[in-house]
């Protein structure tokens, strides 16, 4: 197999397990299976750079801050996003080098903080559909909105979370950093969708509340980059139809025209599998000739063997 350029989005099972305790360690101990699959894409040969979420991390860092005001000021939740940014690029770039290391592959990792411009006037600000933070009972759900103000939605049917503006990235501010890193280096980059900032008319930038959808940014970072592939790595193997119906399908193969097909009938739960087959979508729109996939992280080597996986292609 020939080398490739490969945008990686990590899913939040690749960053901490739903079942375990929300704890550094145990999110280390996720981290550090998750890079020995990155680790193995890299062995192949490929290059790779590195995008995850932070939707509970952020959520917890907010509550954190909220919960400490008597003794410290709360943080503003873009700078909240940058602080989980910092921690989760350090608990990938500890475990990846540690990977890397035990194949005998002396390559540097880096974590670089990211800025993203949205558009200030994004209709997303109006209507917020990113989940962040643990889940919570519908109970729950109503007592944080009265008293926090918070926006909560049910989330394909996992609970109650809360949810923020995701406007759609507009530009990565470090991306030549990035490019310039890019031969040398694994980057992690555009953590957690990337630090939203609005771009004011003396060209001063702003921080804004909101969650970038990884997916998204990882797509916009694969354009920017040239990159072969944009591979999204979530909980499941397969993108599906039907999900959790008894007619459900798991899909091999997707065009262009049979992905727009399925997403305006509404197959693509919002804040779970849509953002990542429309990122897919726009990937091979921009690039007809290239393509993506959508997987779990254990099958991400054989799905880019061909084995298993959704593939989406322009046709």
């Amino acid at each position: 197999m020939s080398a490739e350029k490969i945008v990686i989005a990590l899913g939040g099972n690749a960053l901490q397990s739903g079942k375990g305790p929300a704890t550094a360690e145990a999110q280390l101990a996720v981290v550090k299976n998750t890079c020995e699959h990155i680790a193995q894409i890299s062995s192949m040969g490929h290059e790779i750079a590195v995008v995850h979420g932070n939707g509970p991390q952020v959520g917890r860092i907010v509550m954190a801050t909220e919960a400490a005001k008597e003794v410290t000021p709360p943080m503003p939740f873009d700078v909240c996003g940058a602080m989980s940014q910092g921690y989760i690029g350090y608990h990938i770039q500890q475990c990846l080098k540690y990977a890397l290391n035990k194949d005998n592959r002396n390559v540097p990792v880096v974590t670089v903080a990211t800025q993203m411009i949205v558009d200030e006037n994004d209709p997303a600000f109006q209507n917020p559909t990113k989940p962040i933070g643990p889940f919570y009972t519908e109970e729950e759900a109503k007592v944080l909105e009265a008293e926090k103000g918070y926006t909560m939605r049910e989330d394909a049917g996992r609970g109650y979370r809360r949810v923020v503006a995701s406007p759609l990235p507009k530009r990565i501010v470090e991306i030549e950093a990035v490019k310039q890193l890019w031969d040398h280096s694994i980057v992690i980059t555009c953590g957690g969708g990337g630090i939203p900032v609005v771009e004011k008319p003396n060209g001063h930038l702003e921080g804004v509340a909101a969650v970038i959808d990884k997916d998204h940014a990882a797509e916009l970072l694969a354009e920017k980059v040239d990159a072969d592939i944009l591979m999204i790595l979530t909980e499941v193997e397969k993108v599906s139809i039907n999900f959790n119906k008894p007619n459900q399908e798991d899909l091999s193969k997707l065009t262009l025209s049979d992905a727009a097909k399925y997403v305006e009938e509404g197959h693509f739960p919002a804040g779970s599998m849509l953002p990542k087959v429309e990122a897919a979508m726009r990937f091979v729109r921009t690039f007809p000739n290239k393509k993506a996939i959508i997987t779990s992280l254990d099958k991400a080597v054989e799905a880019l063997e061909g084995k298993t996986g959704t593939v989406i292609t322009f046709n």
